[in-house]
């Protein structure tokens, strides 16, 4: 009878072993498919907003393309065309991309 629970004992504490693997392998499969990912995009896009400067050309995630006009440190403002008509953007709506050649 009490090899019976010693034995039991021993398969719990392997139980418990196996689902604390389980739990820490699917919180780091989390971290680099999902966490990681995310913080790279907003390196990304922290960096392409810093390197951002007058002349330089672009297209917001709606599709306006133009020239940047002038930059702040939220807003960016756009030169829509060589008319003088200018459009001023929040930063967020600039994705990290290369600049465009018009």
């Amino acid at each position: 009878m009490l090899n019976i629970l010693l034995l039991d004992a021993n398969s719990s504490s392997s139980s418990s072993m196996h689902q604390i693997f389980l739990i820490g392998s699917i919180a780091l499969v989390f971290y680099f498919f999902m966490i990681r990912p995310q913080h790279k995009r907003q390196r990304e896009q922290k960096n392409f907003l810093e390197q951002l400067k007058k002349g330089d050309s672009l297209v917001t995630i709606g599709g306006i393309h133009g020239n940047v006009y002038s930059v702040t440190d939220d807003t960016v403002t756009l030169d829509i065309d060589n008319k003088g008509a200018k459009l001023t953007i929040s930063n967020g709506a600039i994705a990290p991309q290369q600049p465009t050649k018009q």
